[in-house]
């Protein structure tokens, strides 16, 4: 028999279980702030732009020839591969006295370009903001002087160098984003939570569990009566009745048991 769950029993659940969720999203926020704010380190970026394009004497032989711009276009995509390999990241890192390999210098760049754009940026990523602004000048520079040598080629021209800003801003990690992505996180724990707890109690609690499981109609109830309902509604018209018969306090409680 195929077994189906309403509107209302999902939302019954829910509130059921609604400070089991809350903790999840609670506790799951709290551990994004603290991880973000204490544990990750701020990464700043720096970038430095070139563009490729003819030199000077190739440009008076073919002015405007949008074939060349074509080429230059093309040479981009080598260039991208070219910039990140140790041919030029080797010069980068012994220039900057850096105790890094170039594989893990590399990670630290970025090269990219518009789609037909003849302008590449080149991104260097560091925790230290001066760092950053100096690998991506240097490996501009670096690249422009060896170009020549490795593609027999002189079309590079750096349009723009890397800067600090007077006060830089870390590009990672990003608290809000950090947070918000626990919280629904958190949230979508507890609520799985919510319902496999739902799932896994096959207790009977009420007259239709009773109808759901065995199959069978109910026919009576037996209500729970506690002891202070008893005295509240039972004895307390008893004593005043007697009361009002004449006996004394101490009398109505012994008449009472």
């Amino acid at each position: 028999m195929e077994e189906t769950i309403s509107l209302k029993e999902i939302f019954g659940v829910l509130k059921k279980r609604i400070l089991l969720i809350i903790s999840f999203v609670v506790g799951a926020a709290l551990i994004s702030a603290i991880v973000t704010f204490f544990m990750l380190t701020p990464e700043y970026e720096s970038s430095s732009e070139f563009i490729v394009n003819q030199s000077q004497q190739e440009s008076e032989m073919a002015y405007n020839d949008v074939n060349d711009i074509r080429t230059n276009v093309e040479l981009i995509s080598t260039y991208n591969i070219i910039i990140k390999s140790p041919a030029i990241l080797e010069d980068v890192a012994g220039e900057l006295n850096l105790d890094l390999s170039t594989t893990q210098l590399s990670e630290k760049i970025n090269v990219e370009n518009a789609e037909n754009s003849q302008v590449v940026t080149v991104t260097a990523t560091d925790p230290d903001p001066s760092l950053a602004r100096d690998i991506a000048n240097t490996t501009v520079t670096t690249f422009q002087s060896k170009i020549p040598d490795i593609m027999n080629v002189d079309n590079v021209s750096v349009l723009s160098e890397a800067e600090v800003k007077a006060e830089p801003t870390p590009v990672s990690p990003k608290p809000l984003l950090n947070i918000a992505i626990a919280v629904v996180l958190g949230g979508m724990i507890g609520v799985g939570l919510a319902f496999l707890l739902e799932y896994l109690d096959n207790t009977i609690k009420t007259e239709s569990d009773i109808e759901d499981k065995l199959g069978i109609p109910v026919l009576g109830v037996i209500s729970h009566i506690d002891d202070s309902d008893i005295k509240s509604n039972e004895f307390q018209p008893s004593i005043n009745r007697v009361n009002r018969g004449g006996y004394s306090g101490t009398q109505t409680q012994k008449k009472s048991i």
